[in-house]
């Protein structure tokens, strides 16, 4: 970790602005799901057990830059006061006088959420002037918000410019550490698993992976691009056309021995539970039928590889689990990945779907990190710099 965090800042007694990631499921007006606001809760705590004043600013949905009722962050305010015994205020805005002055009269300690900022254009925009705005409202920026941390706009990079320290929250530096160890140092042998629909917004991920892997598992539809690379038949399962000369072009390499693909799956003519399935091969997959799962023996098969592990990075769906018939592998995995945990390996699940996954099949207490970023922790294990870490302070 090489970036500053809340704890190495004096906060007391002073007003933090932190961005931070509540960009929620809402149904019915209401929060459906709080693991976003639950898990910044410790950099929260941290600053308000210290007597600081805390200005939270998010986003929420995609209001294209218009004020929508239905996108304000009322719904989290509410839940958030269910959460901490300080008062939460909501401010009407995120910049201008009414916010500063509902900033500046709220109880230190106490909490201040900003109205969602993407009412503004010029946060996506990363306008210097509506960057500014918001660093006047506090004395220290924290960014706790990973998974906007891809993104250069004026909460998340732009602000930094206009405030005397930029430091990492508590979330922040756990998403770091976990992803940026299995990075540039893990305990071998390390494993990533790979899977997801597309090939195409992994591609860089398994060109930089590749290098740093013991053993790389490709599972989901994106293993029917590989297969098609191989000269197999895929029936009508999605394949990305364009992408097949990249995936052969994987295979081409010296560490292609390190590619583990699925040896069979389950297949069907509709994605439909209803919809009769069967168990093939994955060099054969007849015509009229997709892809949609990994099959019984590929889940032990990645379940072997699993096992002596000492790191593993878990990235996509080995197949279409939102239908519980091809929810299998996904399953599978998730049940290996628990284990291995168990066993002592670090695990690391790297947001998106794959979170999403192992958090409704009540096993994401059972892994060491599942990472808040979708977008973000892809184009970290890319190896890009993301904006809104690149700003921090360095120690």
């Amino acid at each position: 970790m090489t970036k500053r965090t809340i704890r190495e800042v004096p906060i007391e007694g002073k007003t933090l602005l932190a961005r931070v990631d509540f960009n929620v499921p809402l149904e019915g007006g209401e929060v459906a799901d709080d693991t976003r606001i639950r898990e910044t809760l410790p950099t929260i705590r941290f600053a308000l057990d210290r007597g600081a004043k805390v200005v939270l600013m998010s986003h929420l949905g995609r209001p294209k830059g218009k004020a929508d009722p239905r996108l304000s962050l009322a719904p989290v305010a509410r839940r958030l006061r269910t959460m901490l015994p300080e008062p939460v205020v909501l401010a009407p805005d995120c910049v201008g006088a009414e916010a500063e002055r509902v900033v500046r009269e709220a109880p230190s300690p106490g909490v201040v959420l900003l109205e969602n900022l993407r009412f503004h254009p010029e946060e996506e925009a990363n306008d210097e002037g509506f960057a500014r705005a918001l660093a006047a409202l506090g004395e220290i920026w924290v960014n706790d918000a990973f998974g906007s941390a891809h993104r250069a706009h004026a909460s998340t990079a732009g602000i930094a410019r206009f405030v005397a320290a930029r430091v990492a929250g508590l979330l922040m530096e756990k998403e770091l550490l976990y992803l940026g160890g299995a990075m540039r140092s893990p305990e071998r042998p390390f494993v990533a698993i790979l899977g997801g629909a597309k090939i195409s917004g992994k591609i860089d991920v398994i060109a930089s992976l590749l290098p740093r892997v013991d053993r790389l598992l490709v599972g989901g539809g994106m293993a029917c691009t590989f297969f098609r690379a191989k000269g197999w038949g895929v029936g009508e399962s999605l394949v990305e056309e364009d992408r097949v000369p990249l995936a052969a072009d994987l295979f081409a390499r010296p560490e292609s021995a390190k590619i583990v693909l699925p040896a069979d799956g389950v297949v069907a003519e509709e994605i439909d539970n209803d919809a009769e399935s069967r168990v093939v091969e994955a060099s054969a997959i007849p015509e009229g039928t997709r892809y949609l799962d990994i099959g019984p023996r590929t889940i032990i098969d990645f379940g072997r590889q699993m096992e002596s592990a000492r790191t593993i990075l878990w990235n996509g769906p080995m197949g279409v689990f939102e239908v519980p018939q091809f929810a299998r592998g996904t399953r599978g995995v998730a049940e290996r990945l628990a284990s291995a945990t168990d066993r002592g390996a670090t695990t690391i699940v790297g947001g998106g779907d794959s979170a999403r996954a192992i958090t409704e099949m009540r096993l994401a207490h059972r892994v060491s990190h599942v990472s808040t970023g979708g977008g973000a922790s892809l184009e970290f294990l890319e190896g890009k710099v993301l904006p809104g870490v690149a700003v921090l302070d360095e120690r």
